[in-house]
């Protein structure tokens, strides 16, 4: 098993809804938030419509998803979080089994399966999430032998920021594991609001040390530059520089920030790349949310296979543009992609 994942497993409540919708429950387009109590009706509503879908969520788990995807390969990947003992929970488990991922989830029989409001509004994806049951993951899941064994045979271990809310003790489990073995960890930084609140934030600065590979997007970029008073909006400074705070391994790290259809901006080290994503027409996108996921998924396919970051980044930009085209994190049966 070359690559694990672990974060907050939710199912996706999906449907497209007027800009009233967001207006009613004090949501921005392009949000990703917690539910707040205010939230809560909303959930409801958008079972009721007609149009809504349910589809495999949750960031981590979504690139994951697209990792196997792309790797085609049975048994190349495994993912842990935390499910209810419900309906929601088997749907994601049996999306995962189709998808050819080892669901191994602990799962709480007296929380539901957390869920994601995802509101579309043209192209533009807004998230609003009950994370329930995903809150809920334990360290000691991760430790149990069996599970343990997984965590210790990866190659490489991802979690998305997200997971810094719920489980910081596994993940740092996780990083030291990786370590000590010499494995690959990767995190991603997920959300602006991950480092606005501090106690999050402080799980980024404690791993750091241990993050071989580090994901965002330019906001993202952005506002850890601002929370630590960088005074720099210089994406490359800003990359640079979180490519440099000190290491507790050998191995450099790798810096990779997306700019939607702007180049992706790579640093290892303090040495800056760019590579190029793939344009697509507008009339061509049908969902944009699952992008940073998707080219996430895609460059670690390439990393499994040892390719440089030049040729993780070429995967990655043809996953993405794969998955823009379709409504969730959906996709065809094979890649068109060979790795």
């Amino acid at each position: 098993m070359s690559l694990l994942g672990m974060g907050n497993p939710l199912l996706d409540i999906s449907v497209e809804v007027d800009t009233k919708v967001l207006d009613k429950y004090e949501l921005k387009a392009g949000d990703a938030i917690l539910a707040e109590e205010k939230h809560q009706p909303l959930f409801g509503e958008l079972v009721k419509m007609p149009e809504v879908q349910f589809i495999a969520g949750g960031a981590t788990q979504n690139t994951i998803r697209v990792a196997q995807w792309m790797l085609q390969q049975p048994g190349a990947t495994a993912y842990m979080g935390c499910v209810g003992k419900d309906a929601n929970g088997e749907k994601l488990a049996q999306a995962c089994s189709t998808d050819g991922v080892k669901a191994l989830y602990m799962v709480d029989s007296s929380t539901p399966t957390g869920t994601c409001a995802t509101l579309i509004t043209g192209i533009e994806r807004t998230l609003c999430t009950n994370l329930d049951a995903a809150n809920n993951y334990k360290v000691e899941h991760c430790k149990e032998p069996a599970n343990w064994k997984v965590v210790q045979g990866a190659k490489i271990v991802y979690s998305a920021g997200f997971f810094a809310t719920v489980a910081p003790a596994a993940i740092k489990a996780a990083a030291e594991e990786k370590a000590k073995d010499g494995g690959i960890y990767c995190m991603n930084l997920s959300a602006p609001f991950l480092m606005q609140v501090p106690p999050f934030k402080a799980v980024f600065v404690e791993t750091m040390p241990y993050v071989d590979f580090l994901f965002g997007n330019e906001t993202e970029a952005l506002t850890w530059a601002e929370t630590e008073g960088w005074e720099s909006t210089d994406l490359k400074f800003i990359a640079t520089r979180l490519s440099l705070i000190p290491g507790a391994k050998s191995r450099k790290r790798t810096v990779v920030i997306t700019q939607g259809s702007e180049p992706t901006i790579v640093c290892n080290n303090g040495k800056i790349t760019e590579h190029p994503i793939i344009a697509l027409p507008k009339e061509k996108l049908v969902d944009t949310n699952g992008a940073g996921d998707s080219y996430v998924g895609g460059f670690l396919a390439g990393l499994v296979k040892g390719l440089p970051a030049e040729e993780c980044c070429k995967a990655g930009a043809y996953a993405a543009s794969v998955i823009v085209q379709q409504s969730g994190c959906t996709f065809p049966a094979k890649p068109d992609y060979k790795i």
